[in-house]
């Protein structure tokens, strides 16, 4: 199916209709109309005619029917007028026209002493022309109106006795004129058919290809402000309303989605402000138990004040660092952290970052190693600062969900091509593979009930998928229950020409 017209192209096309349709469907009703009738003229008066002449001058046509007998009459007048006191003569005169809707009167000194048709004749008399008036010159005869019209030839002539006498034909007018007025009548009436008609197609077309699709989508914004966002558009039309249409279906998922992530996000906020009021209550009472001892003389010796001290001042920085941690996401949800690119010797980078974990690691009986696959010259772009967050987090998740006795990290590192690829595994519990895809959700935890012991915001590693992305990169995960998980991601080198 070709190209659909567009709003335009309709609106034309219905002006073009709205013109050429009625003209040729009357035109075509005209021809028939008027056709029928001349065939009915023709039958009744058998006379030949035009059809805008039988429309326009229906006298001359009525002129025809009887100019052969008024010939005839106007050459008796002049060589044998006696004839007309020959009544035998007359009758047959009378009988000839009357086939043509016509008749003869004869009248002498002002008294008709001949008439066709008595009845008529009243009605036309008083109308006749006095002898010596009528223009026997003048072809067509004397339209006479009236509530009866008829048309009238006279032929002025003497009686043998001296005394004047006229002879009419007189044509009755009541048999054509309703003709022409009834071509006039059907013809007015196929006008408004034809109107209606053209109006009513019209009228559909337009309600079915812009009205129908303009109300589909009132009672879709009609259901959308109540609420249902389920509630689809769907048309076939490729036309401006089509397009409307499509415009209106697309907004209406941007909006639901954008709803659902709205409740998402009021969901997640709630569990977050559940996992950070836990987080933050668990060292606060801690803090709060180890003042209250100090305070009560519990610790009543230097070495327990040492240590109630110390503890108060690593669950302060357990706090901080939720804390930190909250503010920074909410930067980087909102992509207003300053990134500061530049190029970075990657090997000496996490040369840097092994030296500053590797005791802190193995106070806790874990051991860090590094393998470098690629070029100790190879650099890559990125932040430092944010790369180091990075790297904390991924192996702060290691530590954090360790169940061995001797614990194991290694970050290794590999050319890929355009970019390098970091991987950092441990041998830790794993992660079950369907919780795999989810790892990197905001506030997403593999076993809420288990792992909210282990303490932490849930935003670790969507914090890290966030920064990976704004490097142009790519993170991902492989795991397996019991043997430990290894954490993927990608770094864009630097190519020299």
């Amino acid at each position: 199916m070709g190209e659909q017209l567009k709003l335009k192209g309709k609106i034309i096309m219905a002006f073009f209709i709205m013109i050429i349709m009625p003209i040729l469907l009357i035109s075509i009703t005209a021809s028939t109309i008027v056709g029928f009738q001349m065939q009915s003229i023709h039958k009744t008066y058998d006379v030949e005619t035009e059809t805008l002449e039988v429309i326009t001058n229906p006298i001359k046509i009525l002129n025809r029917l009887t100019r052969g007998v008024y010939n005839e009459i106007k050459l008796i007048a002049l060589k044998a007028p006696e004839m007309f006191e020959d009544w035998e003569f007359i009758q047959d005169l009378n009988t000839e026209v009357r086939n043509k809707y016509s008749f003869i009167t004869v009248r002498k000194n002002g008294e008709f002493i001949y008439a066709g048709d008595k009845n008529k004749l009243s009605m036309i008399s008083n109308s006749l022309p006095d002898f010596g008036v009528y223009d026997t010159d003048v072809d067509g005869g004397i339209y006479v109106g009236g509530k009866h019209p008829f048309l009238v030839k006279a032929q002025d002539f003497y009686f043998l006795d001296g005394a004047e006498g006229t002879i009419f034909v007189i044509t009755d007018l009541n048999v054509l004129v309703p003709q022409i007025k009834a071509v006039a009548i059907q013809s007015m009436v196929s006008f408004l058919v034809i109107i209606s008609l053209t109006a009513s197609l019209l009228t559909l077309w337009i309600y079915r290809s812009i009205v129908r699709p303009i109300n589909v989508l009132r009672i879709a914004t009609n259901q959308i402000r109540e609420g249902d966002l389920d509630y689809s558009v769907h048309l076939d039309t490729q036309d401006e309303i089509g397009q409307l249409c499509n415009d209106f279906e697309r907004m209406r998922i941007q909006l639901k989605q954008l709803i659902e992530d709205r409740l998402k996000y009021e969901e997640d906020m709630k569990e977050l402000i559940s996992n950070i009021s836990h987080d933050l209550k668990t060292p606060l009472t801690a803090i709060k138990g180890y003042a209250e001892g100090l305070t009560d003389g519990v610790a009543d010796t230097p070495e327990k004040q040492d240590k109630y001290l110390k503890t108060i001042c690593a669950k302060a920085n357990d706090m901080s660092v939720l804390v930190d941690e909250l503010a920074f996401y909410a930067k980087i949800d909102c992509d207003t952290v300053p990134y500061s690119f530049v190029e970075i010797n990657l090997y000496e980078y996490f040369n840097d970052c092994i030296d500053d974990l590797k005791l802190d690691l193995e106070v806790k009986n874990i051991t860090i190693s590094f393998i470098n696959e690629v070029e100790k010259s190879v650099r890559v772009i990125a932040d430092a600062e944010q790369l180091k967050r990075l790297i904390n987090n991924i192996i702060g998740n290691s530590v954090k969900y360790l169940d061995k006795k001797y614990g194991m990290i290694q970050i290794r590192l590999y050319d890929i091509g355009e970019y390098i690829q970091v991987e950092i595994e441990d041998n830790g519990s794993g992660i079950y593979s369907e919780d795999i895809p989810y790892i990197f959700d905001r506030f997403f935890r593999a076993d809420a009930s288990r792992n909210s012991k282990k303490g932490g915001s849930g935003l670790g590693l969507a914090i890290s998928k966030k920064i990976i992305e704004d490097h142009s990169g790519r993170i991902w995960a492989k795991s397996e229950i019991g043997k430990g998980t290894t954490i993927l991601f990608t770094l864009k080198k630097v190519i020299k020409e």
